[in-house]
C-alpha cells in the first residue's frame, strides 16, 4: 500500500471538504431556486477554506518544530548529552513521547554505564592477570636458561626441576581458580541448590587440607551436627569453604589450631572457620576479598589471592554472605551464613 505524507494527506482533506460543500450548495440552490444560496455556500466555502489552510500552516510548523526538536534530543542522547525536558502538560501526544524519549535515555545511560564499568573491570582483570603471570613466567625463563647455559650437578639439576614444578603448579593453579571465577562471573554455571547434608559438604572440603594440617602440625576440630540439612549447591560450597580451610592452614603457625563450628539460627546457618594464625588488621579486612588482593608479609606464601574472592561469590550466588573477625595476632573468624531454605 502506497504511502500519503502529511501534507498531501491534508491537501486532500482540504479538497474534499471543499467539494463537498460545493455540491451541498449547488443542491440547496436548485432545490430552492435561490441564487443567493449559491452565493452564500461559494462564501462560506472560502471561509473554511480559508481556516483550514491557516490550521494545516499552523499545524505543519509545529510538526517541523517538534521533529527539529526530536532529532536534536535524539542526538543528544546517542551522544550522552543531557537529559530530554519533559513537556508541562502532561496529556497532549508531544508530552507522552517526551516521557517516553526520558525513559529511553535514562535505559541508554544505564547501559552506557554498565559498559563502562564493564570494560574497567575487563581492563583490571587483564592487569592482574597478567601481573600475576609474569613472575611464574620470569622465573621459569631463567631457570630453563640457567640449565640450557651451563653444566650443573645432579643435584643442582634436581633444585631447578623442582623450582620448574613449583612455577607450573603456581600456573596450573592459577588458570584453574581464574577459570571457576570466570565461569560464576558469566553465567556459564548455574549453582543448583539442593537440600543435603552439610557434613557432606563441609567433609569434601576438608579432605584437601587434611594432609597439609598434619604436615604443618596445626590441629583441626569439627563440630557440625550429622543430621543438619540446608538447601545449598554441595560442590561449589564445598569449594568455597575449602578456600576458607585452605587459607587458615596457610596463615596458621605451625603447632596451631583450627576450629569448624556450626550453629542453627532461623533464617540462617552459620558456620565458623576459626583459626590462631597471624591475624589481619581492621583496615585490611574490608579489601581481602577483592580479586588478586594478597598482603605484602605473606607474598612468600603460596596462592595467588583469589581463593576468598571465589568464596564469596559462591556464597553470595546462594543468598548468603561471610563476615570476618580478626585481631593481629589472635588469629581470625570466618563467617558462612547459608540460607536455610
Amino acid at each position: 500500500m502506497r504511502r500519503v505524507s502529511v501534507k498531501t494527506m491534508f491537501l486532500l482533506v482540504e479538497t474534499g471538504a471543499a467539494a463537498s460543500m460545493l455540491v451541498l450548495t449547488f443542491l440547496l440552490s436548485n432545490l430552492t431556486g435561490q441564487g443567493w444560496v449559491l452565493l452564500a455556500g461559494a462564501l462560506l466555502t472560502a471561509c473554511a477554506l480559508f481556516w483550514m489552510f491557516l490550521l494545516t500552516l499552523f499545524f505543519a510548523r509545529r510538526l517541523s518544530r517538534f521533529t527539529n526538536d526530536l532529532c536534536q534530543t535524539m542526538d543528544s542522547m546517542i551522544s550522552g548529552g543531557q537529559e530530554p525536558a519533559r513537556a508541562e502538560d502532561r496529556e497532549t501526544i508531544f508530552a507522552r513521547i517526551s516521557y517516553r524519549l526520558s525513559r529511553l535515555y535514562n535505559i541508554l545511560q544505564e547501559n552506557r554505564r554498565r559498559v563502562d564499568e564493564e570494560r574497567r573491570e575487563l581492563q583490571t582483570l587483564v592487569s592482574d592477570i597478567s601481573h600475576q603471570v609474569k613472575t611464574p613466567v620470569a622465573n621459569l625463563k631463567m631457570v630453563t636458561d640457567t640449565l640450557l647455559a651451563k653444566p650443573v650437578t645432579e643435584q643442582e639439576r634436581r633444585d631447578f626441576l623442582q623450582g620448574i614444578r613449583s612455577q607450573t603448579d603456581k600456573l596450573e593453579f592459577l588458570v584453574q581458580s581464574m577459570g571457576k571465577a570466570s565461569r560464576l562471573e558469566t553465567g556459564a554455571v548455574t549453582l543448583e541448590k539442593k537440600d543435603a547434608p552439610l557434613l557432606d559438604t563441609l567433609a569434601q572440603a576438608m579432605s584437601g587440607i587434611v594432609y597439609g594440617a598434619e604436615q604443618k602440625g596445626v590441629s583441626v576440630e569439627v563440630q557440625c551436627p550429622d543430621d543438619l540439612r540446608v538447601s545449598h549447591d554441595s560442590k561449589w560450597t564445598a569449594e568455597a569453604l575449602f578456600n576458607l580451610l585452605d587459607n587458615a592452614v596457610k596463615y596458621t603457625p605451625a603447632g596451631g589450631k583450627i576450629s569448624v563450628s556450626v550453629e542453627q539460627w532461623e533464617m540462617y546457618v552459620k558456620l565458623d572457620v576459626a583459626d590462631t594464625g597471624k591475624g589481619i588488621p581492621e583496615s585490611r579486612q574490608a579489601a581481602i576479598f577483592r580479586r588478586f588482593y594478597r598482603e605484602e608479609e605473606v607474598h612468600d606464601q603460596p596462592g595467588v589471592g583469589i581463593g576468598l574472592y571465589l568464596a564469596r561469590e559462591i556464597i553470595s550466588r546462594q543468598g548468603g554472605y561471610i563476615k570476618v573477625a580478626s585481631e593481629v595476632g589472635r588469629g581470625s573468624t570466618f563467617s558462612v551464613f547459608l540460607p536455610r531454605r
